[in-house]
């Protein structure tokens, strides 16, 4: 932690040394994973951004002929059109890797290939808005499907750019600077040591010598 206190011996400058090769490798791994998912993601976003203009489009078709075919029907009589539909729809949900992130893969599948199993109704007493209304909800689908899939993957992704952003930042600011610190703490700790032990054995040294020299007189 920031501000705790560590051995003054060279084990630890030999540990602190090795946290920081190991922080200095990690902090640059970790830009390099969020420059791609940066990248990833606004790919992303520009697909969301034209999905959505096309689907509110089909959307906003899809209703002004609905309501033209509300115009020439009674209620009851749309009601019972759309009452029993005939197709059916079977989705499959899935995954894919994207730097790490799980990102859904929606596909769909229905009961039967046949277009015109849309219709639910006779085209007796139903206007061609109706058909045009229902015909568009059906193109729709694929899109709307893939939009949920890709607003789902750049909101996973963006939680993901976020963990990463703070994990770069806690080695950038925190825990490099602090290992540095510690090394240079540490190794200034360890020289003076070293020279206070070369004072002491020149000071042994000299006294020695001298006691060498006394003895030689005393002879």
């Amino acid at each position: 932690m920031p501000g705790a206190q560590v051995n003054q011996t060279r084990m630890e400058l030999s540990r602190q040394k090795g946290r920081l090769a190991t922080a200095v490798k990690g902090h640059r791994l970790l830009k390099d994973k969020r420059d791609e998912l940066m990248r990833e993601f606004l790919d992303l976003v520009r697909v969301n951004m034209e999905l959505r203009r096309r689907v509110e489009d089909k959307i906003a078709d899809a209703n002004r002929n609905l309501a033209l075919a509300k115009c020439t029907m009674s209620e009851e009589v749309l009601k019972e059109a759309l009452m029993a539909p005939r197709q059916e729809v079977y989705l499959t949900s899935s995954t894919r890797n994207i730097m790490s992130v799980n990102v859904p893969v929606f596909s769909v599948q229905t009961r039967t290939s046949d277009e015109n199993d849309i219709y639910s109704y006779g085209y007796a007493f139903t206007s061609s808005d109706l058909d045009g209304s229902v015909r568009m909800l059906a193109e729709i689908l694929p899109d709307l499907l893939k939009l949920a899939e890709v607003e789902k993957s750049c909101q996973l992704m963006a939680a993901e750019i976020e963990k990463t952003r703070r994990r770069v930042n806690a080695l950038e600011h925190v825990i490099i600077p602090e290992a540095q610190k510690n090394i240079r703490t540490i190794g200034m700790h360890l020289d003076e040591s070293e020279r206070s032990t070369q004072v002491r054995l020149m000071k042994v040294k000299d006294m020695v010598i001298k006691d060498a020299r006394g003895d030689k007189h005393v002879a």
